[in-house]
């Protein structure tokens, strides 16, 4: 039963207000439904999805069909020219298991042609950013593994949104606005996203008739009417005339990876990630750093509270940028990495009375996305998520297709000692990060919090909140949240000072200064695209029902039936 460890009591869970807070946040009920449910950052996706769970679908037909609509629906943030990641709990063997659908380096592409350009960084956008998109294939590895109903059943919804249009909504277009004006005189770029040359407004109705033709294509053709034929051929001519090296050839050579998830315990629950190339393991080693410090008592929303996981987050960042890269081409020591020892040695080199800010990575031995989440009547449940990386990805829209290409290439660093130096072939370091929990072998929560780098600071704070604060899976992602800046990456930026820290202004008086005080450099705003974007689906196996919730800060829903 989703009944998290109640270890103190939050009055109101996250109601703060009178002189206790800035400010006032409410939240609204969980979603409770009995044979599926669905929960995504856009109400039609959500509605697509339970369509789809009514029909017989399994969790895996919806959470496609959801991940269709939102590349359409969502434009700026996801796509089927970027890469998907995955973890699906199989009711028949009552196991976990996850998908890296993540896409790979061109292989005509080397590291000296950077070094030849005086490049120092790879660029953010453009032609030299692209690594294959790995989505489309894993809809069918996905699909041919879990999937009930046919795939032409799964897109058909949003082949006709595509051809008939849809209201844009509020949030939506607040992504939308910002990346459109440096963008927009890209090839192509025009005549996809926007209205007559201009964001469309809240409301207005937007259609994109290229891409409902390349979903067709998929449908009939399946993974080769992406991977082959009309899509790819116009992909691989489109990128040499803008002078990339992205071809035929490697959409081709793409295949997805199936891969075990990894855990750490907390509190009585296994909380579970997928290994690098992303970033998930990073979630298990701040909690694990955080298991020792009794965050209960501290109090939700105290200066020790919000200091514990800001310190916590800046040791693991820095491991972060040092060892999380692809495996195929490194020894990642992923064990040491997440094991409770290694965790001890990090938090000794946390004070509580002073920000940290000459972290080290450990001595060892070797943003713009959407997440989703369904489940079905059969008792399957998948936490998914899938991205295009920044706004609009690369720029690179190939002609009459519908879709922007990913900028996921633009990860890697051109350090030649780093593991997550380019090569080709190669799989770039990754933000996008689904999440599981089980408890006693059993499923308890799929979830996930969109944003960039801020994805292991969502999981965590929600985390935290369920199972140290004892809040409900809508409240865990309604409060207040905060945010560290500043800590090396893996695509060689290096951290200086103590960072930044963002605090919605939600929190109790008193905490801004406090953490000041304690050498936090603080800025307080509700800017909703800084903080991520989370949905939750619990197992409440008591009474045999799921659970579910959404981010308030976007502009979606979960649904259930």
């Amino acid at each position: 039963m989703i009944k998290p460890i109640q270890i103190m009591v939050v009055i109101s869970a996250i109601t703060l207000s009178g002189s206790e807070s800035a400010g006032e946040r409410r939240s609204r009920s969980e979603v409770i439904a009995k044979n599926g449910m669905a929960a995504t950052s856009h109400p039609l996706a959500t509605q697509i999805a339970v369509d789809i769970l009514q029909k017989g679908g399994t969790a895996v037909d919806a959470a496609i069909a959801a991940n269709a609509a939102l590349g359409l629906m969502a434009p700026m943030s996801c796509g089927i020219g970027g890469d998907l990641y995955a973890i699906v709990w199989d009711a028949e063997s009552k196991e976990l298991v996850g998908l890296n659908a993540s896409g790979r380096s061109p292989e005509s592409l080397t590291l000296e042609h950077f070094t030849n350009e005086k490049l120092d960084q790879i660029p953010i956008r453009g032609p030299l950013s692209l690594s294959v998109p790995g989505c489309v294939d894993g809809w069918f590895a996905l699909h041919d593994r879990f999937g009930s109903l046919s795939m032409h059943e799964i897109l058909a919804p949003s082949i006709d949104y595509a051809t008939n249009g849809v209201p844009v909504p509020e949030i939506v277009i607040k992504q939308w606005v910002p990346v459109f004006e440096p963008l927009k005189h890209n090839p192509n770029f025009l005549d996809v996203y926007s209205l007559d040359g201009r964001v469309p407004e809240k409301g207005e109705v937007f259609s994109n008739p290229a891409l409902a033709a390349t979903y067709l294509r998929i449908a009939r053709d399946g993974r080769a009417g992406f991977y082959g034929g009309k899509t790819a051929e116009t992909i691989d001519r489109f990128v040499r005339e803008q002078g990339g090296y992205m071809t035929l050839k490697d959409l081709q050579a793409h295949q997805s990876e199936w891969v075990d998830p990894v855990a750490t315990s907390y509190r009585g629950y296994d909380i579970w990630e997928l290994p690098p190339n992303g970033q998930g393991i990073a979630v298990l080693q701040m909690l694990n750093i955080l298991e020792e410090f009794d965050l209960a008592g501290m109090g939700f929303g105290s200066a020790d509270h919000v200091h514990a996981i800001l310190e916590a987050k800046k040791l693991v960042f820095e491991d972060r940028a040092k060892f999380y890269a692809d495996m195929a081409f490194n020894d990642i020591p992923v064990k040491q990495l997440i094991s409770k020892p290694y965790a001890e040695k990090r938090r000794e080199l946390i004070r509580m009375d002073r920000a940290g800010s000459d972290f080290a990575a450990g001595d060892l031995t070797a943003g713009e996305t959407v997440y989703l989440c369904t489940a079905d009547k059969y008792g399957n449940m998948v936490s998914l998520i899938q991205s295009i990386y920044r706004g609009f990805g690369s720029g690179m829209i190939p002609p009459d297709l519908g879709f922007v290409l990913q900028n996921r290439g633009a990860l890697f660093t051109l350090d030649s000692g780093h593991f997550n130096v380019y090569a080709p072939g190669k799989r770039p370091f990754h933000t996008i990060i689904p999440a599981f929990v089980t408890r006693d072998g059993e499923p308890y929560l799929a979830f996930g919090v969109m944003g960039g780098d801020f994805q292991p600071q969502g999981h965590v704070q929600v985390l935290v909140n369920i199972l140290d604060f004892g809040m409900n899976l809508q409240e865990a992602g309604d409060a207040p949240r905060f945010a560290h800046a500043g800590s090396s990456t893996p695509r060689g930026d290096k951290m200086k000072g103590s960072g930044r820290v963002g605090l919605e202004d939600y929190f109790p008086d008193g905490l801004t200064e406090a953490l000041r005080k304690r050498g936090h450099d603080v800025s307080v705003g509700n800017d909703v695209m800084f903080y991520g974007g989370y949905q939750a689906i619990g197992w409440d196996r008591e009474n045999g029902v799921y659970i579910g919730a959404t981010e308030s800060r976007k502009d979606g829903t979960a649904a259930g039936y």
